[in-house]
């Protein structure tokens, strides 16, 4: 790995036993480990390209390309014996996602992974707002909204976001097939790396802010999720799905 970048592009068998070496042993609180998906449809319905993950104590960003690995991305072991599919299905190994039901949908039924251990970002939000808790908010909102980024970085990371966005909303004149282009563009390279690295900020800023009462209550809406995800009659795009769990 070189250090000097700002990711790994883990493409390899030996980068998948180096990387699940790296998820290993961590520190628990907060979680060391935020995770994000990328892909065309992602969901039961479409597949998995990208998965991104970034470890908080190392300050770095994995990026595993689940296109060209495929199934040898879980199965391969690091040097204790554990794959990426053990952290995964691990309830000991926590793990940070924002809004985890198409994630989830698409690793259940594409890798037959049962997500364990998941910090849903978006139901801490929601959990810890004053007012109306009818419906959630996207990511770019939460970023925008509840982080104090320096105008400079948020003016970075909303360029970062238009140029990925114009490359893969098809309203736009893109496709989500430039997640399975290779070698990656930069553009998508960055566009992958930049929300999964604010993940831990906003999960500190809406646990600062989570009553005990409330964290129980996202924890249980998280593994409902999660269940929900793995069932037939689950839906995974509609407006259904801005609707909060406790409505």
């Amino acid at each position: 790995m070189d250090e000097t970048r700002p990711y790994s592009l883990v493409d390899t068998c030996e980068a998948v036993s180096g990387l699940v070496d790296a998820l290993s042993g961590l520190p628990t609180s907060p979680p060391s480990i935020y995770v994000d998906l990328e892909g065309v449809k992602l969901s039961r319905l479409g597949t998995v390209s990208i998965i991104q993950f970034f470890v908080l104590p190392l300050n770095h960003t994995y990026l595993v390309d689940i296109h060209t690995l495929g199934e040898n991305a879980f199965l391969t072991c690091g040097a204790n014996g554990q794959t990426l599919r053990d952290i995964l299905q691990s309830d000991l190994i926590p793990k940070a996602f924002f809004d985890v039901r198409n994630d989830s949908d698409a690793l259940y039924s594409h890798f037959r992974i049962n997500l364990a251990g998941i910090e849903d970002i978006q139901l801490m939000e929601l959990a810890t707002r004053t007012f109306s808790k009818n419906y959630v908010k996207g990511l770019s909102k939460c970023i925008e909204m509840d982080l104090t980024l320096p105008w400079s970085e948020m003016k970075i990371w909303k360029s970062v976001k238009e140029k990925g966005l114009n490359l893969f909303e098809p309203d736009r004149g893109g496709s989500h097939e430039v997640f399975n282009i290779r070698p990656l563009s930069e553009d998508i390279i960055l566009y992958c790396i930049q929300d999964v690295k604010l993940l831990p900020r906003l999960w500190q800023t809406y646990h600062s802010k989570l009553t005990q009462n409330w964290a129980v209550k996202v924890e249980k809406a998280t593994k409902e999720r999660v269940d929900l995800s793995k069932k037939e009659s689950y839906v995974p795009h509609g407006k259904h799905k801005a609707l909060g769990p406790w409505t």
